[in-house]
This record gives C-alpha cells, structure tokens and sequence, in this order.
C-alpha cells in the first residue's frame, strides 16, 4: 500500500514563496506521474501541476505557470513544487497525488494516490 506526506505548508506573505515536498513510500511508485492539487474554502478540488516519472513532461495551471515549478527526485521518492510570487488566492490545502498511467494530466480522477494534504494560507 502506497503512501504520499506532504510538507513544507504554512503562513507567508503575499509575493512570499514556498517548497511543498511530497515523500512517497510503502511502495516504490515506480513509472507513476506525480500531480499537485488544491482545494480553497468552499471550492472544488482543481488542478495545479503535473510531471511525468522521468520529469521530461510538466504540466501547469494557467493560473500557476511561470510562478511555480514541479520537480522530482526519484532515487529519493520526492516530489516538489516550488512555488514563487504567492497571491492570497493561492491559499488553499494542497494535496500530492500519484498515478500509475504516468501521463500529466489534470484530471483528478486519474490519481490512484493522494496525501492527506497540507495548508498553504497567503495573507494579503
């Protein structure tokens, strides 16, 4: 049984930046895409980013590209996104998802595995 942690969450400012890291484990989620997604108050679950397993394929949120960056480190089974320029509207829980078909989609329903999530809060 696989398992996704998510760390590096907390209050900064608006422009601030942080590094959310996602540490897989109990399986080694070999050949799986990894995905970042988020959920404000009130709001559905959406999409933020996506990386395949070699990390030669990305995919972003128009509301995030150019200010955040997904990586991966397989040897460790991590998974970053570095996010820059933060707004209060990126406040939000972010979760880390894994999905075995190893392609960058968006689609939430293509993750097999997701971390308990993590609070990002942005002040204004």
């Amino acid at each position: 049984q696989g398992q996704l942690v998510e760390s590096g969450g907390g209050l900064v400012q608006a422009g601030g930046s942080l590094r959310l890291s996602c540490a897989a484990s109990g399986r080694t989620f070999r050949g799986y895409a990894m995905g970042w997604f988020r959920q404000a108050p009130g709001k559905e679950r959406e999409f933020v980013a996506a990386i395949n397993w070699s990390g030669g394929s990305t995919y972003y949120a128009t509301s995030v590209k150019g200010r955040f960056t997904i990586a991966r480190d397989n040897a460790k089974k991590m998974v970053y996104l570095q996010m820059l320029s933060l707004k209060p509207e990126d406040t939000a829980v972010y979760y880390c998802a894994a999905t075995y078909d190893n392609s960058v989609t968006s689609s939430s329903g293509r993750y097999d595995y997701w971390g308990q999530g993590i609070q990002v809060t942005v002040s204004s």
